[in-house]
């Protein structure tokens, strides 16, 4: 339930602020926007100056006389708002045969146009620019600096990718690392389809791994920690009432360290040892502000301890903070390296680098990714959404049918032509390109799936 939850947050954000973007330009630009509507398909319910709330569809003849119907409807995938006189996702076509009123799109200059098609990508951008710019200016960045590696299990991905314990990363495909965050981007993102040559210090001695890509997973996923950092270690949050962990003594902020005489580096370590051993009393030490305390705990026949554990850094980190003008300058770099980053990914697709689902998640991977990060906090749920902002603005100025970019193309081409295209041709553009993106969100959904 929760996923559904904060995927219909996500998504309702994101196309309230698009579409708002465009909203907002046609009325400026003196056009009418008989619907304002989040989802697609029917009218669940809604409210408008003639009627008021209500629920249903409006009748057929229903005249909004300039007033704007708010609503939500069936399919919560996305969203528009229908500008009269515009061919758009509702295909209404109704004006074809009567005379170009001044306050519909089609009677208005190009230049106006434009600016309605381009606001809703604006306004998603504006809000991935604030976005970055608070966690600039507000939270500036920790740089975790190290590029160690604390711990390599045996048998592991990064065990039979050549990693041993203590190495010290230098680079990654020739580009040089600096600390943990340069290290993880490498890995998992910059370097997405291709075999990595890792340059690394052991034992005072410059080694080059080569390592074939399908050693690596696809993510840096909490189910699958490829490296773990020097300096990371498994703390425990909030301990529940009537637990082993409550038994046992274990207190709120504890930093675990060992396990059974094992040393623990990770989060995911210490799960994998308590649920390897239900009901088997273990030895456990734990760091308790600056003492060492030794412990006993049994887990459950369920594998569980009854506490939250998390991974926190315990090394040296750097915080950089920035200024109100520089964090505004820092936003926009922030989004200058997603857009590269997004278009380099793109080009791999298509160059069969990288598979499209995994390039690409739909709506049940946002679900997963929104509710892990607002499980995080909020600071983690806004850096997502940015993300996800300034993705929606990337693809919907693509020149594809249906979407803002395949608009902006029909108008630019008209203002150059100095004619209209037929209602007609562009209903057909529409209809094909609408096909052509129900096949896509299957396709992706389908995807989504086979990854859970």
């Amino acid at each position: 339930m929760s996923y559904v939850i904060y995927f219909a947050i996500t998504i309702g954000i994101l196309v309230f602020v698009h579409e708002f973007g465009h909203f907002a330009a046609a009325k400026l630009c003196g056009m009418r926007a008989d619907i304002f509507a989040i989802g697609f398909g029917k009218r669940l319910f809604g409210w408008n100056k003639i009627t008021g709330f209500t629920f249903g569809e409006l009748p057929k003849d229903f005249d909004g006389q300039g007033h704007t119907d708010y609503r939500l409807s069936l399919l919560p995938l996305g969203g528009y708002v229908k500008i009269a006189g515009m061919v758009d996702e509702s295909f209404d076509t109704k004006f074809a045969n009567e005379v170009p009123q001044p306050y519909e799109f089609r009677a208005r200059p190009v230049w106006q146009k434009v600016i309605v098609i381009c606001a809703g990508v604006a306004m998603n951008l504006l809000l991935a620019w604030t976005i970055f710019w608070g966690a600039n200016f507000f939270q500036g960045k920790q740089i975790a600096k190290t590029t160690t590696i604390a711990f390599v299990e045996p048998n592991s991905a990064a065990d039979s990718s050549g990693f041993k314990t203590g190495d010290k990363i230098i680079s990654i495909n020739n580009k040089k690392v600096e600390d943990w965050d340069e290290v993880i981007a490498q890995i998992f993102i910059h370097t997405l389809g291709e075999n990595l040559n890792v340059k690394i210090n052991r034992n005072n001695n410059i080694i080059d791994l080569k390592i074939l890509r399908k050693r690596i997973p696809d993510t840096e996923s909490a189910e699958m920690v490829y490296l773990v950092q020097e300096g990371e270690r498994p703390a425990v949050g909030e301990v529940l009432h009537h637990t082993p962990a409550e038994h046992s003594n274990l207190k709120a902020g504890d930093i675990l360290l060992q396990a059974k005489d094992k040393p623990l580096f990770s989060r995911e370590q210490a799960v994998q040892i308590f649920s390897a051993n239900k009901g088997i009393e273990l030895p456990l030490k734990v760091l308790r502000g600056k003492d060492t305390v030794s412990l006993a705990i049994a887990p459950g026949n369920d594998g569980k301890i009854g506490a939250m554990i998390g991974n926190i850094f315990t090394g040296p980190v750097e915080v950089k903070t920035y200024g109100f003008f520089t964090s505004i300058y820092m936003g926009y770099t922030d989004i200058a390296k997603m857009t590269d980053l997004t278009f380099s990914m793109i080009g791999k697709v298509f160059k069969g680098q990288i598979a499209f689902g995994k390039a690409f998640g739909g709506p049940i991977k946002i679900a997963q990714v929104a509710t892990s990060s607002a499980r995080s906090g909020i600071g983690s749920f806004l850096y997502f959404l940015a993300l996800l902002s300034l993705s929606l603005a990337i693809i919907n100025i693509m020149p594809f049918p249906v979407l803002d970019g395949g608009h902006l193309i029909i108008i630019i081409i008209e203002g150059i032509a100095k004619k209209e295209i037929p209602i007609k041709v562009k209903i057909g553009i529409q209809n094909a390109g609408f096909v052509i993106l129900l096949l896509l969100m299957a396709f992706i959904i389908y995807n989504d799936i086979l990854s859970l």
